[in-house]
């Protein structure tokens, strides 16, 4: 007998003394301690306290603040010893090596709820040396700290499923409530899932969790830690998981700002307070959360949302995502500061480019035509979002509509390389690369940025073109008493106030965009609002961002994994969250006008040209402009002709009905032909044809300077089509000085290709273009 005590009591000596010499872990030594810093809102109020120095975001927990049947759920699922064992339960191990001496297998586990601590805090290699310094260090573990801390720290540093850290996480994202709410079935659950969180995740496996909930409800009954009225009434609760985990986005600014200042050189920071406003921080989480099913309709799963104050940029409400503990759905990504592409939420600022470097302003025209684009790798042909191309459309139109070819050609005539410097001056830092990576795409939002460099940027606009970095934190409570305030930040001015004021009038402009997204949408609400939405590439991030006098505001949706919405738009699938959390910042303020009017002249201009109306322009429209820059020259868009008994043009010493017709530029001239536009010189009376004003006219193809070579291995006979664009009704080629023989529309001429230098230019009626010259190398 005293043989066996003694081969029992040497293994068990040799760990307590190599106990003694083993450091307390780091993270539970008094010195290396986790920080418990409260993050409260600007009025004090707490959002959250959090546990930081861990190297994982944590929501500490003390025994007071869980379920009473939590603690012996535990007990009877991982450790019934616990408060009879010194850290190692020499029982428990005595009875596992007999289970495998016997059956030749492990059937039954000896780690103790000690052991999986010491495991969580030093992970260990997989052998029997990992294993006995495991057991030593649950030794010292015990020696240094109450029982009661012990079970502190596993509820709240235990995993509970990949990803999900501590008890209070793991309750909110599978029972939607606090670990203080749990009843006796879900404490049941829960303490199960640490022995395997991927094997017992409920949402993958939940007859494997439903199997082992019941025997640990079992070992309760049998361990005398509850009554037996309460087991048989917690083996009949059915277990009842959360759809979706209730929103709580403040942890993602709550955990970062924790982490980032938990100290300050030597001192430990005890309270951070932010600029947020608890009352709408939890409204703007009541939004994300009533969005998500429709969300969810379109194939969207993340939204994140921000409100800012525009006068101080400070940030009053902040969702990272719908909600941090959803494992699933990757809730720990911060949607706010994650990079995306913007689609068309970057408009306003390329026009803004404009506007501020080519003097653009509302009533300029530009051609919404299909062009294509060199890009790396090749051409780059857009389109619409509507598939339509619509000639010439005043910048108003363009930008409340959100056209894509105006856009583009803006960012062409304004150049990549300007257009980029005045994005990270608006604060896109995130657009890292040069200019040759983004092109004129950068127009459309080829390039990531952030939600929140996108909410500072609008209120950028809504101050007048002052740029302010948006503010987070006020001050911070050292734990040993004195407070700290951070300083704001320097504005800096990025627009002339005049050009900010006009896209402000531009940007709430309901009619202007009302050809793209319809009258009365939701971006329309009870007091002036500017707002842009986005679309990317592929469907897969939907913006909404706005702003009044006083607030802006910004939604950005959704899946953190990159897959696609499904038929959704920014206005559809982020403008509804938009809407409601515009109105609820602007609750309880007065609104102020949206921009300052003093700033702008009105003029009268032609609807279709942007010009000053001419006599025979039929609508008309009041444009804003910023004073000094009002149109001068009248329309010469609208012409009014005599046209014969069929409609053709023909002199006015013939006299005639008089008709009002339309002179486009060369650019525009094919399209108006395919849209039926009625154009002036198109059909002309054969007895009493106008003297036309001369046509303009230019080779198409081949380019100035163009290459080709002749194939030695081709035909005999290798050609090229030269081409033009007129105006005029007939027209030649003039070729090394010979004509061609008279063409008609569409001006094409096959020409044999002949070795040596070439001069191709246009006869239209005796006035020649200047022409182009090319090369044919043998």
């Amino acid at each position: 007998m005293l043989a066996v005590l003694t081969a029992l009591l040497l293994p068990f000596g040799a760990l307590v003394v190599v106990a003694c010499f083993l450091p307390l872990p780091p993270a539970l030594a008094a010195a290396n301690a986790r920080t418990q810093v409260l993050v409260l809102d600007r009025d004090g109020r707490l959002l959250r306290e959090v546990a930081v120095g861990t190297g994982a975001a944590e929501s500490p927990v003390s025994l007071d603040e869980v379920s009473p049947w939590l603690v012996p759920a535990l007990l009877a699922a991982e450790d019934g010893r616990f408060f009879q064992h010194p850290g190692v339960d020499p029982l428990s191990l005595t009875r596992a090596l007999g289970q495998v001496a016997l059956e030749r297998r492990v059937v039954s586990g000896a780690s103790t709820l000690t052991q999986q601590l010491a495991r969580t805090l030093v992970p260990r290699p997989r052998s029997v040396l990992g294993k006995l310094r495991e057991m030593a260090l649950a030794l010292r573990i015990e020696a240094s700290l109450p029982k009661r801390r012990i079970l502190e720290e596993y509820l709240s540093r235990v995993e509970f499923a990949p990803g999900l850290v501590g008890i209070e996480a793991a309750s909110r994202s599978y029972f939607g409530k606090s670990a203080a709410a749990l009843d006796l079935s879900e404490a049941a659950a829960l303490v199960s899932m640490p022995r395997g969180p991927t094997l017992y995740d409920p949402r993958r496996r939940p007859q494997l969790l439903e199997r082992r909930r019941l025997r640990v409800l079992s070992r309760l009954e049998g361990l005398g830690l509850v009554a037996s009225a309460d087991i048989a009434r917690a083996e009949l609760t059915p277990m009842r998981f959360a759809r979706a985990a209730p929103v709580s986005g403040a942890e993602h600014l709550s955990f970062a700002l924790a982490a980032r200042h938990a100290s300050h050189g030597p001192e430990r920071t005890r309270a951070l307070r932010t600029t947020l406003d608890a009352s709408l921080q939890r409204e703007a989480e009541r939004i994300a959360e009533a969005t998500l099913p429709a969300l969810e309709h379109h194939g969207g799963d993340a939204i994140s949302l921000v409100a800012l104050d525009n006068e101080s940029g400070e940030v009053r409400a902040y969702v990272g995502s719908p909600s941090y503990f959803d494992v699933p759905r990757r809730g720990a990504n911060d949607g706010v500061v994650a990079r995306r592409q913007p689609g068309s939420a970057l408009k306003p600022f390329v026009y803004a480019t404009a506007m501020s470097e080519l003097g653009y302003g509302p009533a300029t025209s530009l051609p919404d035509l299909p062009k294509e684009y060199l890009v790396a790798g090749g051409t780059f042909a857009p389109k619409n979002y509507d598939q339509r191309f619509r000639g010439p459309v005043l910048l108003r139109q363009a930008l409340g509509s959100s056209l894509n070819l105006p856009a583009l050609e803006v960012a062409s005539r304004v150049g990549p390389e300007r257009l980029l410097n005045a994005l990270r001056a608006f604060g896109f830092a995130s657009l890292e690369r040069n200019a040759e990576h983004y092109g004129v795409g950068l127009a459309l939002g080829d390039g990531e940025v952030t939600l929140l460099e996108l909410v500072a940027a609008y209120a950028a606009l809504a101050r007048g073109g002052v740029l302010l970095p948006p503010r987070l934190l006020l001050s911070r409570s050292a734990a040993g008493g004195g407070e700290m305030q951070f300083p704001e930040q320097p504005s800096r001015r990025v627009l002339r106030p005049e050009l900010a004021a006009l896209l402000g009038d531009m940007l709430s402009d309901d009619a202007a965009r009302s050809a793209g997204f319809g009258r009365d949408s939701v971006l329309n609400l009870p007091f002036p609002v500017a707002a842009k939405t986005g679309t990317s590439k592929g469907y897969r991030d939907n913006w909404a961002i706005g702003y009044t006098r006083e607030v802006t505001v910004g939604v950005w949706v959704g899946n953190f994994d990159g897959s696609p919405l499904r038929d959704a738009s920014g206005i559809t699938a982020a403008g509804p969250a938009f809407h409601d959390l515009m109105l609820g910042a602007m609750r309880g303020r007065t609104p102020e006008p949206l921009f300052d009017a003093a700033l702008l002249s009105e003029a009268e201009v032609c609807s279709a040209s942007g010009s000053l109306p001419g006599a025979v322009c039929e609508h008309r429209r009041r444009e804003r402009f910023a004073r000094g820059s009002e149109p001068t020259t009248t329309c010469e868009l609208h012409v009014l002709a005599h046209v014969d008994e069929q409609g053709r043009e023909q002199d006015a010493r013939c006299g005639g009905a008089l008709r009002v017709l339309e002179r486009y530029s060369l650019e525009y001239r094919a399209w108006a032909e395919r849209a039926g536009r009625p154009l002036a010189g198109r059909s002309l009376s054969p007895t009493c044809p106008p003297v036309l004003q001369a046509a303009e006219s230019r080779v198409t193809f081949p380019r100035e300077g163009q290459r080709f070579a002749l194939d030695p291995d081709g035909p005999s006979r290798q050609e090229i089509v030269l081409t033009a664009a007129s105006s005029a009704p007939r027209l030649r080629f003039i070729i090394d000085g010979k004509p061609s023989a008279e063409l008609v529309p569409p001006f094409r001429f096959p020409w044999p290709l002949t070795a040596g230098r070439h001069h191709v230019a246009i006869d239209e009626r005796g006035r020649v273009s200047e022409g182009v010259r090319f090369e044919v190398t043998p």
